[in-house]
């Protein structure tokens, strides 16, 4: 559930990164589209990532900070957040995947209105929501109000849901994709590199007790989306095996993410939910 706490610490927590106009997503994200009949209309400070033919010379020579050139033709990035609601991400003993998931998403929503961008938020599993691009309050209210209601549910179609997502994108955005990616590397990297063109998150989030096995002995598992039963015995050998088979999975997405130049995380549901914000959208 999120709260009304969690919103006045998320707000305190936006406004100090608002200042932060030195990294590519915290500054002024722009995309500047060039072509005959752009008309000059302001210049703003440059940040890393700009093209430095925009670059005003004739400012820099008086004030020493580089600056460039902003057209009318310009447009904001808006700011896409893809959650995973699928059964597996309701899983967790103090708090669920989808709730931190939902936080950490909410987040990037905030920083996209005190910027006055345009930000969407979707939630996806045997099939795909998606709220319409907006700007402002209302729009994040509704968001809180939905992440508030919303069930993880039914079995995740990755490929799926990100393929027909890249219908809606009209322009270069910043996508942010939070999820327990636990699917096969290969299906990961056939959904996500139609994606490749935009500035793209990855953000692997799991239960603490799914990094660090504490159980021991005979169970029964049952998986939460095929529905399919396991008798194992869960001892030294098997916490050894799933810790090696967990970290080869993770340098497998990571290796994804290297070939689409897109950032990926790994990130645990015992960490601060700000602290990890703050580490992803500082970078």
């Amino acid at each position: 559930m999120i709260s009304q706490d969690f919103l006045r610490t998320l707000d305190k927590l936006s406004l100090k990164m608002h200042k932060r106009t030195t990294s590519p997503l915290l500054g002024e994200r722009r995309s500047i589209y060039r072509g005959r009949g752009l008309v000059f209309a302001d210049r703003r400070s440059y940040v890393v990532g700009d093209d430095i033919k925009s670059l005003d010379w004739k400012v820099f020579a008086r004030t020493n900070q580089l600056h460039v050139k902003l057209y009318e033709a310009e447009r904001s990035l808006t700011t896409h957040i893809i959650i995973d609601f699928s059964a597996s991400m309701g899983f967790g003993k103090d708090i669920s995947k989808t709730e931190y998931a939902s936080m950490l998403g909410l987040g990037f929503a905030y920083l996209s209105l005190r910027k006055n961008e345009k930000f969407v938020l979707s939630a996806f599993s045997d099939k795909l929501d998606v709220f319409k691009p907006k700007k402002g309050k209302k729009q994040l209210v509704s968001i809180v109000d939905y992440l508030n209601k919303k069930k993880p549910s039914g079995h995740s179609r990755l490929y799926y849901s990100l393929s027909n997502y890249k219908k809606l994108i009209k322009s270069k955005s910043l996508i942010v994709i939070i999820s327990d990616f636990l699917y096969d590397v290969s299906e990961i990297r056939n959904a996500v590199y139609s994606l490749k063109n935009n500035e793209l998150i990855l953000i692997q989030l799991l239960d603490a007790s799914e990094r660090d096995i504490t159980l021991k002995g005979d169970f029964h598992l049952k998986d939460a989306e095929s529905g399919i039963k396991l008798r194992t015995f869960i001892g030294p050998l098997l916490k050894k095996i799933y810790s090696k088979n967990l970290q080869e999975h993770q340098l497998g997405i990571q290796k994804v993410a290297d070939e689409i130049k897109a950032r990926f995380y790994r990130v645990f549901t015992d960490e601060s939910i700000f602290d990890v914000f703050y580490r992803i959208a500082s970078k």
